[in-house]
């Protein structure tokens, strides 16, 4: 039983950790299905976890919060596309300043704000999204097996957790039963066709990377206000770039990137739990090593699949219309 119990704290902490991966990956998939490379993901995160903490520190609402992180967010998404699809400028390039500008900003102006060495103030009550407890789950903890998973695994978690496994069939359903997102599949694969059928490309990839700010503001709000208490310097510590690795290795399909950001997320877990834990013939594993595993299998992983991942044929590639 105890082995019971072990497994499904872990699986329950695998679900929080890859709530931000989960709605990274997937804003992730909206620009780069329409063809703009974004590695900005990680900026976008780190802005929006900063508005959403500064915010709902004043304001006392988490919900207030989480509005200011999704238009930070999008604002950084629109910066993005008025650089790479209005001027057809370096993708990489501008998803890497806007990582760098962020990274430096936000401690900034949280010391200029709040003077506590970069940081927001401790969040609590209202401010932060607290854990929901689901119908019954008190009356079920007691029942093997069943009971347990949905009180420990199933409930008690906040609804920006459960948003983010709502999201996965949303986005599939927008991505592969919607026109918009024909259309977005299309101007990723041949812009040219989409220009010819009398659709305006650039207006179509403006509209990818709004719902790109959309989702990585919810992902960021939920590091600030959900899954921590405030904003701290760095605090989306690459979940960013793991976010593009996971989105890569599930070829930018919403369920295989779903089950990549479980196993980072899984791993993670594990790291956290295997920290000063003495095992069988190895012994203490140092901890430098351990909190470098999630890294090390997405490097193994893209190591070994992403020669086989083929990307949308237009990605990366500003489209000039043809006089």
């Amino acid at each position: 039983m105890e082995t019971f119990q072990t497994i499904i704290l872990l699986l329950d902490a695998t679900f929080r950790v890859a709530t931000p991966l989960v709605l990274a990956a997937l804003a992730g998939m909206f620009s780069e299905r329409a063809g703009v490379v974004d590695i900005g993901l990680e900026g976008k995160m780190l802005g929006a976890a900063f508005s959403a903490a500064a915010v709902a520190a004043v304001s006392g609402s988490a919900w207030i919060g989480l509005g200011a992180g999704i238009l930070a967010s999008i604002a950084l998404s629109l910066l993005h596309a008025y650089a790479c699809v209005t001027h057809k400028g370096n993708q990489v390039v501008s998803g890497m300043a806007i990582n760098i500008v962020v990274a430096g900003l936000t401690p900034t102006l949280g010391y200029a704000w709040f003077s506590m060495g970069g940081q927001t103030p401790h969040l609590g009550g209202d401010a932060r999204f607290k854990p929901i407890t689901l119908p019954f789950a008190e009356a079920a903890h007691d029942i093997p097996i069943i009971g347990y998973i949905y009180s420990e695994l199933i409930s008690n978690h906040n609804i920006i957790v459960y948003l983010a496994a709502a999201s996965v069939p949303i986005c599939a359903w927008i991505m592969y039963k919607t026109r918009f997102g024909l259309r977005v599949r299309a101007v990723g694969e041949n812009p040219h066709a989409v220009d010819t059928a009398g659709i305006s490309v650039d207006w179509l990839r403006y509209k990818a990377l709004i719902m790109t700010g959309f989702l990585c503001g919810i992902a960021g709000t939920y590091l600030s206000t959900a899954h921590g208490a405030g904003f701290i310097r760095d605090m989306t510590a690459g979940k960013g770039y793991l976010a593009l690795a996971a989105l890569i290795f599930g070829k930018w399909r919403p369920v295989p990137t779903l089950f990549a950001c479980l196993l980072f997320a899984f791993t993670d877990a594990v790291q956290a739990r295997l920290q000063g834990v003495e095992l069988p013939i190895v012994g203490v594993i140092p901890v430098q090593f351990i909190q470098a595993l999630p890294y090390i299998l997405t490097v193994l992983l893209l190591a070994g699949f992403v020669g086989k991942a083929n990307p949308p044929k237009s990605i990366g590639v500003p489209y000039i219309k043809e006089k």
